[in-house]
């Protein structure tokens, strides 16, 4: 490949890439050209491997040797030695040393049992001996498990041969033992399957000197039976025995030589056989398939190298022992830090698929507490109870004649005193997402762990004060209500209004049906036994809830009449439950659905199991308070009361609506109140702590603990990532730079492929280095042509078409000065001697 220096540089160019994508554990983003050696256990992918190098260096046995692919790279270079990616600097001199670490490092991932990992082990061998290569061996194909190795190692060796022949930018070699049927090889089967065209595959037949005596493989070498685009290419490798009596390669290669210039059947192609020239042709091919997909390799590199640009240039000139330039970053960090909390609690457009801090708040604000507001609804049995002991307490011995407003008072307040515990739950409800938004936006600190430490502890510690303030106001703003009951409120229906509504408040009023809810849950009762269940699309109304296959709503399962009913709680664990389980039921005893006396539903996590019993109790659907009454039916406190007089039932009824009507006065202040104390307290006041005081707070424990040094200092895993990133950027960088001065004028002269149609499709461009002379070969030869005899002998036979009278205005200067060859040229060009004549006549 002499005379080619532009593409010689790009296996090199490759190998580069392949490193640095390699360091840093991650799969590669572009597809990087290679050659995959394949074939079956003992083929003698091995051999040919160790003949490129000239040297022993691969593990050697019986069964499966090849566990890990191994990423060879081959470099021509004065020296000969060996360096591995994970000894980086470490450089083997001695090739016994390298099979020794490739069987440790092989053994380091896969242990002692013959398995297999298909994480690769990178080796580059420098040498004067070898071309410019990249081949990657993969474990051989086998059949039947050997010792203790997996059941399925067939599929596993498989499935890994797989990952890398699919690549479209990958060169398959396909290696076959000539002493086995062809049509047998594993190697050229699995070829077939993924390049069915066999434009990626090139064919090498090994152990031609153990072939039967009279049988030879001229038919497969010469490209007849089975063709390749690419061919054939022979090869005697050592035999076990020459192995074992350490024959040396060199001493090998010379004896190859020597079988094929004396062999009759393969004599006349000598000079297309042996390793030599296979490696010749790897060396050429490879080249050639890089420079083919340039245009694809650069434009995904530069996609890449944007991507590292972006993301390295916060800290691609970053230097640890730059004070100013650690004040910068402390600056850049704490202001990001603030203006994405901000983003997440204030709300942001967001492609996420996750609820934001802000909306998680909204809804504890418009859904939780709501929930935990209405579950304190005490039953209605149960509240006349306790408005009848009031009654009864106050009037003593004595026998009332009129409504007592302590009773109300009395039950009012104990109301409102209960109120306190939702109110609590809820600004718990809301530290919590604080804590959680705070430390999913310091996660882009974690180049600085001291800094993000020191952050959270400092933002989590305020958000800790406010708590107990915020707390404190809730409960001084319900103390508010209990030290005052306003009856003259003009939202109070007063108790004449009390007394009229008591007449009419046995009839359920719903203002409409409207939609309350829609989402998925199980139905857990859906056939005949039990436990079994069935995801369904649920659409929750003010009087109905209905169930349908799929969000379409087309086609409806069931339409359950809410009227009466009730909801409870499901033990976990029975019967498979979920812990998220409740059930829909009848008082009454009543059928729910079907055949069945409840609707058992389960939701997929507690928050929304939550979220659809809040649903449900804004569609009149309380929950079952029955568990915590006498279970022989009756209260002992309801006996102790004995039954009521019409007296005291209408003024138990009438305290009832007026409970009823300031309790949702102050349920309505509580509900509007709460997360108003919590945005002020909480939110809104963290948020301007970070834009205010946080970062003094910063500059404070600067000065009592190390100083900036010790809040800067960047974590150990994180300087290695940063090292890795900034060498990856510039090893795309590099490369873009190398592909940048190949271009498809670069002229080479290789050797000539083994298929004589590749060889036409990969290199009969040649007119790129003519280019330059094309403006002087334009301009210069072609007027000195037209006017010559000989390239025209057959015009004297279109005379009558030759008089035109434009032509002779070009060369009418020069015309007059040569009037004797006139004559001679109208035979040989009539098309300008027939106007010559008229020219002279101009002058006078």
């Amino acid at each position: 490949m002499s005379g080619n220096q532009g593409m010689e540089r790009l296996i090199p160019l490759v190998n580069k890439l392949q490193d640095a994508f390699s360091q840093l554990g991650l799969d590669s983003p572009v597809d990087l050209p290679q050659i995959t050696v394949v074939g079956g256990q003992s083929a003698g992918k091995s051999s040919v491997l160790e003949n490129f190098v000239g040297r022993d260096f691969l593990p050697r046995g019986s069964g499966i040797v090849t566990r890990r692919p191994l990423v060879l790279q081959l470099v021509n270079n004065k020296m000969e030695y060996g360096e591995f990616l994970h000894c980086r600097g470490r450089k083997f001199t001695d090739f016994n040393e390298i099979r020794k670490e490739i069987e440790d490092e092989t053994d380091r991932a896969t242990g002692q049992n013959k398995g297999i990992s298909p994480i690769p082990i990178n080796l580059r061998v420098y040498s004067p001996h070898v071309l410019n290569l990249t081949l990657v061996d993969l474990p051989g194909m086998t059949k039947v498990p050997v010792g203790d190795q997996p059941a399925d190692i067939e599929k596993q060796i498989r499935d890994m041969i797989m990952q890398f022949v699919t690549k479209e930018n990958a060169l398959i070699l396909a290696v076959s033992p000539a002493n086995s049927d062809l049509a047998n090889s594993d190697a050229l089967k699995i070829a077939k399957e993924v390049d069915p065209q066999g434009i990626r595959t090139i064919g090498v037949i090994t152990k031609l000197d153990l072939m039967d005596e009279g049988t030879d493989a001229r038919d497969i070498l010469e490209n007849k039976l089975l063709p390749l685009r690419r061919g054939y290419v022979g090869v005697v490798n050592r035999s076990q025995k020459d192995i074992e009596g350490r024959k040396d390669i060199r001493a090998a290669l010379d004896s190859e030589k020597r079988f094929f210039l004396g062999h009759p059947s393969y004599m006349h192609m000598a000079d297309r056989m042996g390793t030599a020239f296979l490696q010749k042709v790897l060396n050429q091919q490879l080249t050639n398939h890089i420079r083919d997909t340039l245009p694809v390799l650069r434009s995904k590199l530069q996609q890449q190298f944007l991507a590292l640009e972006k993301e390295v240039s916060e800290f691609k000139d970053y230097s640890s022992d730059d004070p100013q330039r650690k004040t910068k970053a402390l600056l850049t960090m704490i202001q990001q830090f603030e203006k994405d909390f901000t983003k997440d609690i204030e709300g942001s457009t967001s492609e996420s698929l996750e609820l934001s801090g802000g909306a998680k708040v909204n809804r504890i604000f418009h859904e939780r507490f709501p929930f935990e507001l209405v579950k304190l609804e005490v039953d209605e049995k149960e509240l006349r109870r306790e408005i009848t002991y009031a009654i009864r307490n106050i009037h003593g011995v004595r026998t009332g004649l009129f409504t007592p407003d302590m009773a109300f008072e009395g039950v009012t307040k104990r109301q409102i005193e209960r109120l306190k515990t939702p109110s609590i739950k809820c600004i718990d409800m809301v530290i919590t997402e604080m804590s959680n938004s705070v430390n999913k936006i310091s996660e882009m600190m974690a180049r600085f762990p001291r800094l993000r430490d020191e952050v959270e502890r400092l933002v989590l510690e305020h958000v800790r004060n406010q708590e107990m303030r915020a707390k404190d106001a809730a409960v001084f703003q319900i103390d508010y209500q209990l030290a005052y009951i306003n009856t003259n409120h003009p939202d109070f229906i007063g108790s004449a209004n009390a007394q009229v509504k008591s007449v009419t408040s046995t009839t359920k009023k719903r203002v409409s049906n409207q939609v309350i809810r829609k989402g998925w849950l199980t139905l857990t009762s859906v056939g005949f036994m039990r436990g079994m269940s069935k995801d369904y699309w649920f659409v929750l109304s003010a009087e109905t809830l209905a169930w349908y296959k799929d969000e379409q709503e087309q086609d409806q399962k069931y339409l359950l009449n809410l009227e009466g009913c009730k909801l409870k709680d499901l033990d976990s664990g029975f019967m498979g439950r979920n812990a998220n389980a409740f059930a829909l039921f009848n008082p009454d005893k009543r059928n729910v659905y079907k055949e069945h006396k409840t609707l058992d539903l389960c939701a997929s996590s507690t928050e929304e199991l939550d979220s659809w019993k809040a649903s449900f109790l804004r569609a009149g659907v309380y929950p079952d308070r029955t568990q915590e009454e006498d279970p022989t039916g009756g209260s002992p406190a309801a006996a102790e009361i004995g039954s009521l007089d019409p007296q005291l039932e209408r003024q138990v009824e009438t305290i009832r609506n007026l409970v009823d009507s300031y309790m949702s006065i102050i349920k309505k202040i509580v509900q509007d109140s709460v997360p108003k104390i919590c945005m002020h307290l909480v939110v809104n006041n963290t948020i301007d702590f970070i834009g205010s005081d946080l970062l003094s707070g910063l500059y404070a424990l600067t000065a009592t603990s190390g100083g900036l040094d010790t809040l800067m200092e960047e974590s150990k895993e994180e300087e290695v990532r940063r090292e890795q990133m900034v060498r990856m950027y510039h090893a795309c960088k590099d490369a873009l730079g190398v592909i940048a001065d190949i271009t498809s004028k670069t002229v080479h002269t290789p050797d000539p492929p083994p298929i004589p149609e590749d060889e036409g499709s990969s290199y009969s461009y040649t007119a790129p280095p003519t280019r330059p002379d094309n403006s002087h070969t334009r301009h210069a030869p072609q007027p000195p042509r037209r006017p010559t005899a000989p390239s025209r002998p057959n015009i004297p036979s279109r005379p009558e078409n030759t008089s035109r009278p434009l032509e002779p205005s070009r060369p009418a200067p020069s015309i007059p000065s040569r009037p004797p060859p006139s004559p001679k040229s109208v035979p040989a060009v009539p098309r300008k001697p027939l106007g010559r004549p008229a020219i002279p006549s101009r002058p006078q």
